[in-house]
């Protein structure tokens, strides 16, 4: 027979909540009465409230990288699309961060510890606009840089793979843009181009190369490729024989500017601009203001005047013409003025003209093209060098639908602004919004950014693809 614990009667269930009442109570009031006791439990709540502030009020700082250090970034979370794989060298430091230890020697003319910090970005710039955002996407980047943010980029894209058996692509990290502009005014050919050839020497030796002779491989460089084509005929300004080296010929070659004539295996990607997203909701954000932008000027011209018969004419023309039309906004870059390193001032200009025009500069192609696009402003040329023949992977194959174009002997180009005139505002308005779609593929998203956060493909991405369907191609 099981026993039951007997209950209490109501009375007394009474009688013992008020006996365990003035219990409670008595030590609440002794508790009150101690001052040592006062003092630990207003210290376990004042550590307490100290933590939960440190935890919920200040968000976690993100390191600084100083122009000695560059972290790689953490493999993205997103996904590829399987049509690439590619592989990146481990190359010794000589060739690519190893560079960055004497960066204020990294240029002739600049001091390049600045810009190579953030993985190449540059610093931070704080007037701008999404200045609200989870993270700042506007940086000081150099024009010239674009080999460095290219491989932070591919050291954190989902399409990295570290087994070379499975990769397509073989990427070679060689700061050669670097390292050429510190070495312009070396007279010793054989010093100028030891790197280079080192590089060569190293590649050669590797299985992964000798698979296929070095067709599946590729460099990605931040200068022009003039810069590394130094002939024996021709005056010698400083460039490096590395894109003549018989091995690279080989290997394709992105660079921010192809020789139209000699440059089968170049191909040209964009020069970076100051804009880059880590999310789509920045992109999209920036694009819907570049579409609701004010454009009071129908057309504009950022630069300077250049020395030489062919650059200065047409160069000399548009200043001539720009300053004597009350529709144009001209921002003069003679005499170091101090706005034409400002990318705030820069951008201002082109998002308040509804075109922009693109004279070629010490060579056919300029970071302004890209500067425009960014601001939403059509692009004309006078070259088909500056856009035409170089970024194929980019644009869009159809030129009108994005672009004017006057070829700068042609009488065209002496009435710029009575051409521009004439184009309709329907067609202006359609180039315009296609001149905005096409900022995500021109542009480098930050090289922290996860990929499932990015959401767009980026000048990277289309490389990437591209270069694989290039590379199938060919073998």
């Amino acid at each position: 027979m099981l026993l039951s614990k007997k209950q209490p009667s109501a009375a007394a269930t009474q009688w013992i909540e008020k006996v365990k009442y003035h219990k409670n109570r008595d030590s609440y009031f002794k508790f009150l009465g101690n001052p040592h006791l006062r003092y630990t439990a207003f210290l376990l709540v004042f550590l307490s409230l100290w933590f939960l502030l440190q935890v919920f009020w200040f968000p976690p700082t993100k390191p600084t990288q100083t122009k000695f250090s560059i972290t790689t970034p953490k493999p993205s979370a997103g996904k590829c699309n399987g049509n690439v794989a590619v592989y990146v060298y481990n190359l010794p430091e000589e060739f690519n961060l190893g560079l960055l230890d004497d960066c204020s020697h990294l240029n002739i003319y600049t001091n390049m510890c600045p810009h190579v910090a953030n993985h190449g970005l540059g610093q931070p710039l704080d007037n701008m606009d999404l200045q609200s955002s989870d993270s700042n996407p506007w940086f000081a980047t150099h024009q010239f840089i674009a080999e460095m943010i290219f491989h932070a980029r591919v050291d954190n894209h989902p399409c990295r793979t570290w087994d070379p058996s499975k990769a397509n692509l073989f990427y070679v990290p060689f700061y050669g843009g670097l390292h050429v502009s510190s070495n312009f005014r070396e007279p010793n050919h054989a010093i100028r181009d030891a790197l280079a050839v080192k590089l060569v020497d190293y590649l050669q030796a590797q299985p992964t190369w000798r698979k296929n002779n070095g067709k599946d491989h590729f460099l990605a460089l931040g200068r022009t490729s003039w810069d590394f084509m130094r002939t024996d005929s021709g005056p010698d300004f400083g460039a490096s024989c590395l894109l003549n080296l018989p091995c690279v010929k080989n290997m394709s070659v992105l660079t921010v500017e192809r020789n139209p004539w000699k440059g089968s295996n170049q191909h040209g990607i964009p020069y970076p601009s100051y804009f880059h997203p880590s999310t789509s909701d920045q992109m999209m954000t920036w694009q819907n203001m570049m579409r609701q932008s004010n454009r009071p000027y129908l057309f504009s011209f950022i630069g300077a005047p250049r020395k030489g018969v062919g650059k200065a004419a047409i160069r000399d023309e548009m200043i001539k013409q720009c300053m004597e039309s009350t529709q144009c906004k001209i921002l003069k870059c003679d005499h170091g003025n101090p706005k034409c390193y400002n990318p705030s001032e820069i951008l201002k200009v082109m998002r308040e003209s509804r075109f922009c025009l693109q004279a070629p500069g010490d060579s056919f192609t300029r970071r302004s093209t890209f500067d425009a696009i960014l601001s939403g402003c059509i692009p004309v040329f006078f070259s088909r060098h500056t856009a035409y023949t170089q970024y194929s992977w980019f644009l869009p194959e159809e030129a009108s639908k994005y672009s004017v174009y006057m070829d700068e002997q042609s009488e065209e180009s002496k009435r710029i602004e009575e051409v521009l005139m004439k184009i309709p505002k329907e067609e202006v308005d359609t180039m315009r919004a296609t001149v905005i779609d096409m900022i995500p593929r021109l542009t480098y998203a930050h090289p922290n950014a996860s990929h499932s956060d990015v959401g767009f493909e980026d000048a990277v991405d289309v490389a990437l693809q591209a270069l694989a369907q290039h590379v199938r191609d060919k073998i």
